[in-house]
C-alpha cells in the first residue's frame, strides 16, 4: 500500500466524522429546535409562529430564546402553570382564537418582567384566578370571551387599572346581578360584587338557621302536646278503675274477738 492510499484510507473517515460533527452542531441551532408545525425566524429576536397548526396544547419544546410567540387560531383549551417559565426573553404572546377555558394561577410565571403584549381574545374564558395577572405589566387583550362577572373578576380588573383599555373590553356574558339582555361592559357595573356575594351568603345562612329553628320549635310543640295527650289518657284510665275495699283496722279485729 502506497503512502497516498494510506492517507486516503484515513482521511475519508475523518472527513465523514467532521461532517457529522458540523451537522450536529447545526442541529443545536434554534432553527432545528423549532416545534413541529411551527416556523422559527430570526428578526428582532427569535419569532416563533405556530398559527393554524391545529395544536390542542402548548408545545413543550418551544425555544427558550423566543421573543415573539404566535399560537393563535388553534384548538388549545388550557394554559398550564409555568408553561412559559424558561422563556425569559418573551415579549409578545398571541393566544387568540383558541378554545381556552382555564388558566393556571401561575400560567405566566417566569415572563412577568419581559412580556409586553398578551392576547387572550376570542376564547372561551369565563373566569380566572384572581392573581393570574397580578405580576404582569403586559398590555392584555381579554375581549370576546364569555366572562362571568363576579367578585373574582372584579378583583382581577382592579389589579389592572393601569390597563384601562384592556379592562374596558371585558363584556359580561353573565353576572352575579342576574341581569338580562345583551352583554355589557364590566366597568359599567357599579355594584360591589364581593360584598354582594357576602350578603347573599349571609342571607342563605340566615334562612337556613331560621329553617332549623322552626323545625326544632315544631318538634318541641309536638312533643309537649303528645305527652299531654298521653298523660290525659292515663289519668282517665286510672279514674275508670274500681276503688279497692277498705281493709279492716286492727282495733276492729280485737273488739270482734272479745
Amino acid at each position: 500500500m502506497t503512502v497516498l492510499d494510506l492517507w486516503l484510507t484515513r482521511s475519508v473517515p475523518m472527513c465523514l466524522l467532521l461532517q457529522s460533527l458540523v451537522l450536529m452542531a447545526l442541529c443545536f441551532h434554534p432553527a432545528c429546535m423549532c416545534p413541529k408545525g411551527c416556523t422559527c425566524v430570526h428578526g428582532n429576536g427569535l419569532n416563533v409562529t405556530c398559527s393554524h397548526a391545529q395544536l390542542k396544547e402548548i408545545p413543550l419544546d418551544l425555544p427558550p430564546d423566543t421573543a415573539l410567540l404566535r399560537l393563535d387560531h388553534n384548538q388549545i383549551t388550557s394554559i398550564p402553570d409555568q408553561v412559559f417559565k424558561e422563556m425569559h426573553l418573551l415579549r409578545e404572546l398571541n393566544l387568540s382564537h383558541n378554545a381556552i377555558r382555564t388558566l393556571g394561577e401561575n400560567a405566566f410565571r417566569g415572563v412577568e418582567n419581559t412580556l409586553l403584549t398578551l392576547d387572550l381574545s376570542h376564547n372561551r374564558i369565563t373566569t380566572v384566578h384572581k392573581d393570574v395577572f397580578a405580576l404582569l405589566k403586559a398590555r392584555i387583550n381579554m375581549g370576546n370571551n364569555p366572562w362571568h362577572c363576579d367578585c373574582t373578576l372584579q378583583q382581577v380588573l382592579k389589579g389592572m387599572m393601569y390597563n384601562h383599555e384592556s379592562a374596558s373590553r371585558v363584556l359580561c356574558k353573565s353576572s352575579e346581578l342576574h341581569d338580562e339582555g345583551p352583554p355589557r361592559p364590566f366597568l359599567t357595573i357599579n355594584a360591589d360584587l364581593c360584598n354582594l356575594a357576602k350578603r347573599t351568603t349571609d342571607y342563605a345562612m340566615l334562612v337556613t338557621m331560621f329553617g332549623w329553628f322552626t323545625m326544632v320549635i315544631s318538634y318541641v310543640v309536638y312533643y309537649v302536646r303528645q305527652n299531654q295527650e298521653d298523660a290525659r289518657r292515663h289519668l282517665e284510665y286510672l279514674k275508670s278503675l274500681p276503688s279497692k275495699q277498705r281493709k279492716p283496722e286492727e282495733g276492729d279485729d280485737i273488739s270482734t274477738v272479745v
